[in-house]
């Protein structure tokens, strides 16, 4: 028999709250999956196996579903499928074999609280997840509504907006919403933020500062750290635009240097996944770093030379290879790992490069470009042209063969 799985919102006021159809689903469980407050909000069942999510969910979730018979049901905070553990499943079983129950959310509670419609603020988990991330989200006059991972995270909320600039931001913690002992308390990051208030909170952002990053490609030079192995800003815009990334997009960055494509990649959508090789163990350092501190955290490294540090990885939806074009078989197998539709644009400014680039054109097709960049710089008493090192570009969609 196919295991299905009802899963059943539950708010923080518990049992009570509950309507038939939740309740009843819960009563004739023959195994009752949850988080340990969670199963305690419900009354016991004779006869009923009651078992908690394992730890780490996911890695064990299929020992645990395997161990189920019956009807089973696992109950989820509010609506399921609201950073919850509902999609979880969804992932694990296949949408056909999951039945969700929803009851109403502690982000559809935080803002009727705050007034604010659905259309007009960013809703950030950050449940599991590094708080960093929420710098990506930052901009003057934003809402954003965090859902925090612990008593402790509106205090790191709150230390991140004042390094960001912007720590004249609003905060308002929400806790225990929908129970007696709901609460409200409103704070100033610049002013100082309580170390840590009950566990189920959530932050409402309302951002104010002069800081924030467009998330249109092609952000200043200095918002990265390098040595010098970057793809400078015009260059880089010109690369993202032909990677074209979309949402759920996975990229390689071949010769990440800097990781500047990889995370500018990453910044466009929230969904979108990127890897960065890099076989310089300073520079791979470095990527992570770029990644956190602008908001991309889950940017992916991997220390080690193409081509064998590409084995084994997933297939990608866009190649950007920005250095190391010329060792034996990276372009090759760049070109064959792609999924279909995918996108391949490799930058070179040696000769050799530049060779291997236009045999590949010459050959492949696509499109070549040579980008030359100048910039006003002093010369002498005046003002002169200052130019970049050329870059030939090399771009192609794997459609077209």
């Amino acid at each position: 028999m196919t295991l299905s799985v009802t899963v059943v919102g539950i708010g923080a006021d518990g049992w009570a709250r509950l309507d038939e159809t939740a309740r009843r689903a819960v009563e004739e469980a023959g195994t009752l999956l949850g988080g340990a407050r969670h199963l305690a909000m419900v009354p016991p069942v004779p006869g009923q196996r009651r078992l908690p999510w394992p730890s780490p969910l996911r890695a064990g979730l299929g020992g645990l579903l395997a161990s189920c018979s019956g009807d089973v049901v696992a109950l989820a905070s509010g609506d399921p499928l609201v950073s919850g553990v509902g999609g979880t499943l969804i992932d694990v079983l296949g949408p056909d074999r999951v039945r969700i129950v929803p009851a109403l959310s502690s982000v559809a509670i935080a803002r009727a609280r705050m007034r604010w419609p659905a259309e007009t603020a960013a809703v950030l988990s950050l449940v599991g997840r590094d708080p960093r991330t929420l710098l990506r989200l930052l901009a003057p006059g934003r809402r954003v509504l965090v859902l925090s991972g612990d008593g402790t995270t509106p205090r790191r909320v709150a230390e991140l907006l004042l390094a960001a600039g912007f720590g004249t931001s609003e905060l308002t913690v929400l806790s225990d919403l929908g129970t007696e002992r709901e609460a409200v308390a409103r704070a100033v990051p610049a002013e100082g933020v309580p170390a840590e208030f009950p566990a189920l909170n959530i932050v409402a952002v309302e951002c104010a500062g002069t800081g924030g990053r467009s998330l249109v490609a092609g952000l200043p030079d200095e918002a990265f750290e390098h040595d010098g192995q970057l793809t400078k800003r015009d260059v880089r815009a010109s690369a993202l635009s032909r990677l074209a990334p979309l949402p759920g997009g996975l990229l390689w960055d071949v010769g990440a240097g800097a990781g500047s494509v990889a995370v500018e990649w990453m910044r466009t959508d929230a969904s979108c996944r990127a890897v960065a090789i890099e076989s310089h163990p300073e520079r791979a350092a470095r990527i992570a770093r770029n990644a956190a501190s602008l908001g991309v955290p889950a940017l992916h490294v991997v220390h080690g030379r193409a081509p064998e540090a590409l084995h084994g990885l997933e297939a990608p939806d866009a190649v950007f290879i920005g250095g190391g074009a010329t060792a034996e078989g990276v372009v090759d197998l760049c070109w064959k790992a792609l999924k279909p539709a995918g996108r391949l644009v490799v930058h070179g400014v040696t000769l050799q490069t530049e060779a291997l680039l236009l045999a590949r054109y010459a050959e492949l097709g696509g499109e070549l470009t040579r980008l030359s960049v100048e910039q006003a710089a002093p010369l002498g008493a005046f003002a002169g042209w200052k130019p970049a090192r050329a870059v030939t570009q090399w771009s192609l969609l794997k459609d077209e063969n």
